[in-house]
């Protein structure tokens, strides 16, 4: 029996969970049960190098060479130290020394060499495109020989899509690397892992290589982590009411005043790193118009969104990026905000005229649209609310709701005109990564493919020599991209965090932008 089912018949028992967790032992103590983000659920592979969506276990299972803190500043990971050349075309890195991987093979300068290798051709070789050369200088010192400058280097270096993987087993698993086994440094091992529903992690016995902003270098305190998937957020809560699991790694807003009357259960609020935005199909009628485009942006009321749906908590969005982010500081002009009167004068003059229904119309045909979500509460609350204010301005749309785990593949498919939707990331380079031609469907859902945007794409991309100049070029691809409209931005939410805290304690500080493998090398689950 797991220690799950454990809990679950102690809970249908009415028996008190203190006294049996005791009577169990450390061994069953020691284990603690988080439900993922809802934006994190359906990830097919804990392969980082084909991966397009990750979760929370790829953290702890890997290591990064880089780690990133909460004020997003780059610290020591399986890098002790590196170097940057004046005129940014070679670093040097000085790697950690005596760690190993789950398998037993060591880490050293020539993992360097052949993982980077493994990234060519790779969903993911845009993160180490700009690496030319790995230069093995020493068993545990690499020089990177660039191709040209690359300013984000040690931002793609602490992202999750470079976690350190293992060169010779994954060449040896092929496409089962992730799915039936995968081999990393990280404080944490796989023991089991059922798509869609639910990961098993066993703490590494060996571990004692954590991030320079972790207090604990030893292994992890936590001796196993169970991960589960749970879509329906109402449900996730009242798994964490009831004591069903330990964690909600992902609280939506109209949840917290619930979680915060609960005694046992604390929340911890961090910086949003997310945005809902309401994707637009260029390619799809009526919206090949520009002008219907806008009229859909400029329908959103963003501010009654955040007052309505979210209790005001957290921030309304006007552009694509989170506003922690330089990129974000865009012209005011380029600024995607509610303006009705607009909307109407737009579709006024594309020709789509008010029906007697509210609905517009042109050449007989009504203006009705689809709107695609995922089936978590969360999400069909929003979209209903984007439904009304889009049927506001005449523009009528049908919601058809797909499983969180099984809509990116809808997507794939080209067919959505409207959706609602976020993202989770905190570099300005996700604009490349929903906008850019070479990605239609998924993940450019919008379907954008226009080739200025692709001449800023790339000069923000690989035309930068330093930070400040990738800023400039970066800001000048999110103005132009917002200027086309294949999207209208929502909302930013704060990250809300809820745990019971009769059988978790969490560290002082959080020193890193979430809760991953840093926060939880200082976790503790009370024995």
């Amino acid at each position: 029996m797991t220690s799950l089912t454990i809990r679950k018949s102690i809970i249908a028992a009415g028996v008190s969970l203190a006294a049996l967790f005791a009577a169990a032992g450390p061994s069953v103590a020691q284990e603690a049960v988080f439900v993922m983000a809802s934006n994190e659920v359906g990830s097919p592979t804990y392969n980082p190098i084909k991966a397009s969506n990750l979760n929370i276990g790829s953290t702890l299972i890997f290591d990064r060479l880089v780690a990133q803190d909460a004020d997003l500043s780059f610290h020591p990971w399986l890098a002790e130290s590196w170097e940057e050349a004046p005129d940014g075309m070679s670093w040097v890195f000085h790697l950690k020394k005596g760690v190993t991987f789950h398998n037993g093979e060591p880490f050293n300068a020539q993992t360097i060499v052949k993982w980077l290798e493994l990234f060519k051709a790779s969903e993911n070789a845009y993160m180490t495109e700009a690496i030319q050369t790995v230069e093995v200088i020493d068993d545990a010192t690499v020089k990177f020989v660039m191709s040209r400058p690359e300013p984000n280097l040690l931002y793609n270096f602490s992202s999750s899509y470079l976690s350190v993987v293992e060169p010779k087993s994954y060449e040896a698993l092929g496409d089962n690397y992730g799915v039936t086994e995968v081999y990393g440094t990280g404080p944490f091992k796989l023991e089991s892992f059922t798509i869609g529903q639910e990961t098993v992690l066993v703490r590494n016995e060996d571990y004692a290589w954590a991030s320079s902003l972790a207090k604990n270098r030893g292994k992890a305190k936590i001796a196993k982590i169970t991960l589960r998937e749970i879509a329906e957020d109402s449900t996730a809560f009242l798994e964490l009411k009831s004591g069903g699991v330990d964690m909600l790694l992902s609280v939506p807003t109209d949840f917290l005043g619930e979680v915060k009357s609960e005694s046992n259960l604390e929340v911890v609020t961090l910086a949003g790193q997310d945005v809902a935005y309401m994707p637009i199909n260029v390619t799809k009628e009526p919206f090949t118009d520009i002008r219907v485009r806008e009229a859909a942006a400029k329908a959103i009321n963003q501010k009654e969104i955040l007052d309505s749906v979210y209790g005001g908590v957290g921030e309304v969005a006007n552009t694509f990026l989170i506003s922690a982010l330089p990129e974000s500081k865009v012209d005011p002009k380029y600024q995607i905000s509610y303006d009705p009167d607009r909307s109407k004068a737009l579709l006024d003059e594309a020709g789509w005229t008010m029906g007697a229904d509210g609905v517009r119309e042109k050449d007989g045909k009504p203006l009705r649209v689809s709107l695609w979500t995922q089936s978590d509460s969360s999400f069909r609350r929003l979209t209903e609310v984007v439904q009304a204010e889009l049927k506001a301005v005449g523009i009528d749309s049908e919601i058809t709701t797909f499983d969180s785990s099984a809509i990116r593949d809808q997507y794939k498919s080209g067919n959505q005109q409207l959706a609602v939707r976020s993202y989770n990331w905190d570099n300005a380079d996700i604009i490349d990564w929903f906008f850019g031609g070479d990605r239609l469907g998924y993940p450019n859902i919008s379907m954008f493919n226009d080739p200025k945007a692709e001449e800023l794409r790339k000069l923000a991309m690989s035309g930068s020599k330093n930070m400040a100049e990738r800023v400039k070029n970066f800001t000048a691809y999110h103005e132009y991209v917002l200027s086309q409209y294949p999207m209208a931005p929502i909302y930013q939410p704060v990250n809300s965090v809820a745990y019971n805290k009769d059988r978790l304690v969490l560290p002082a500080e959080i020193h890193s932008p979430g809760v991953g493998a840093t926060v939880i090398m200082d976790m503790e689950v009370k024995e």
